[in-house]
């Protein structure tokens, strides 16, 4: 799994492209496709960009865990799914958000994309914001999912 690092600005053109950032293609995996898949988050109102193999992996997480003949993991399934675009980087390195999903968003004319392990979650400036600052106890939650024994993490 690749892991993307860093935060990177741009602006959405007026036909709703933006830019993919050099720094995150080179952290793709040598002979990855430019495939990727976009779906909104599960928690926040933002995008999430998915390179096509990663999102195979979470597919594959998602069947595992699911029975789509269970009402409820049925309901999970279609949510989960719903909005979902595959997007193709252009020969100019810019990729097209769908006019649904901006919406969904929130995007206007600038945008915040942000690495995180196997995926780039992509914000509205403001949102982005918002988000960044609710500290909502982040250094107890660290401590509570990160604190354990260092002796005890199975590294295999």
């Amino acid at each position: 799994m690749v892991t993307f690092v860093g935060e990177y600005s741009g602006k959405v053109d007026a036909k709703g492209r933006i830019m993919f950032p050099a720094a995150f293609k080179r952290q793709l995996p040598a002979g990855a496709q430019e495939r990727f898949v976009l779906k909104r988050d599960v928690f926040a109102r933002c995008l999430i960009l998915y390179p096509l193999e990663e999102w195979e992996l979470q597919v594959k997480l998602i069947r595992s865990r699911t029975n789509p003949y269970n009402k409820e993991h049925n309901m999970f399934l279609r949510k989960f799914f719903q909005g979902t675009a595959e997007i193709i980087l252009d020969s100019n390195n810019r990729i097209l958000i769908p006019k649904r999903l901006g919406e969904y968003a929130e995007i206007g004319k600038e945008i915040i994309l942000a690495g995180q392990p196997g995926k780039i979650e992509i914000w509205a400036v403001e949102k982005y914001g918002e988000a960044s600052r609710i500290d909502d106890g982040f250094a107890e939650m660290a401590e509570k999912i990160l604190g354990q024994d260092i002796h005890d993490i199975d590294e295999t």
